[in-house]
């Protein structure tokens, strides 16, 4: 089964992280990534840019209507999405409970990926 995990974060308190914790992050992110990649269980994963330089698309009496930044407002943001392979919901949340953000007060939302018939 596919899983992708969509990494959440405060923009603003990572903004107030003090340097060193954010570079420690991102080193620890990179030892996550070659364990996932090394277990056989990644698939593909990005790094999103700030809500800032984001947009939003909807249809609205027709016609499509493009504003700028995220679709609702949130206390964390998706800062990135990790997909993955894994046997069940349980080892999927089990490799989320790795990610290095948790420990500064980041959420991961696991979700199962549906396929969508191919014609």
């Amino acid at each position: 089964m596919q899983f992708m995990l969509m990494c959440c974060f405060d923009e603003k308190r990572w903004d107030n992280l003090p340097e060193v914790q954010r570079q420690k992050i991102m080193h620890d992110y990179g030892a996550f990534e070659r364990g996932i990649v090394n277990s056989g269980h990644f698939l593909a994963t990005a790094k999103l840019q700030p809500t800032s330089a984001a947009a939003t698309v909807r249809e609205k009496n027709g016609k499509r209507v493009a504003t700028d930044g995220p679709f609702a407002e949130t206390k964390e943001q998706l800062g990135g999405i990790h997909l993955i392979e894994c046997k069940d919901l349980e080892e999927a949340i089990a490799i989320a409970g790795r990610i290095p953000t948790l420990p500064a007060g980041g959420a991961i939302e696991v979700r199962a990926v549906m396929r969508m018939s191919q014609k």
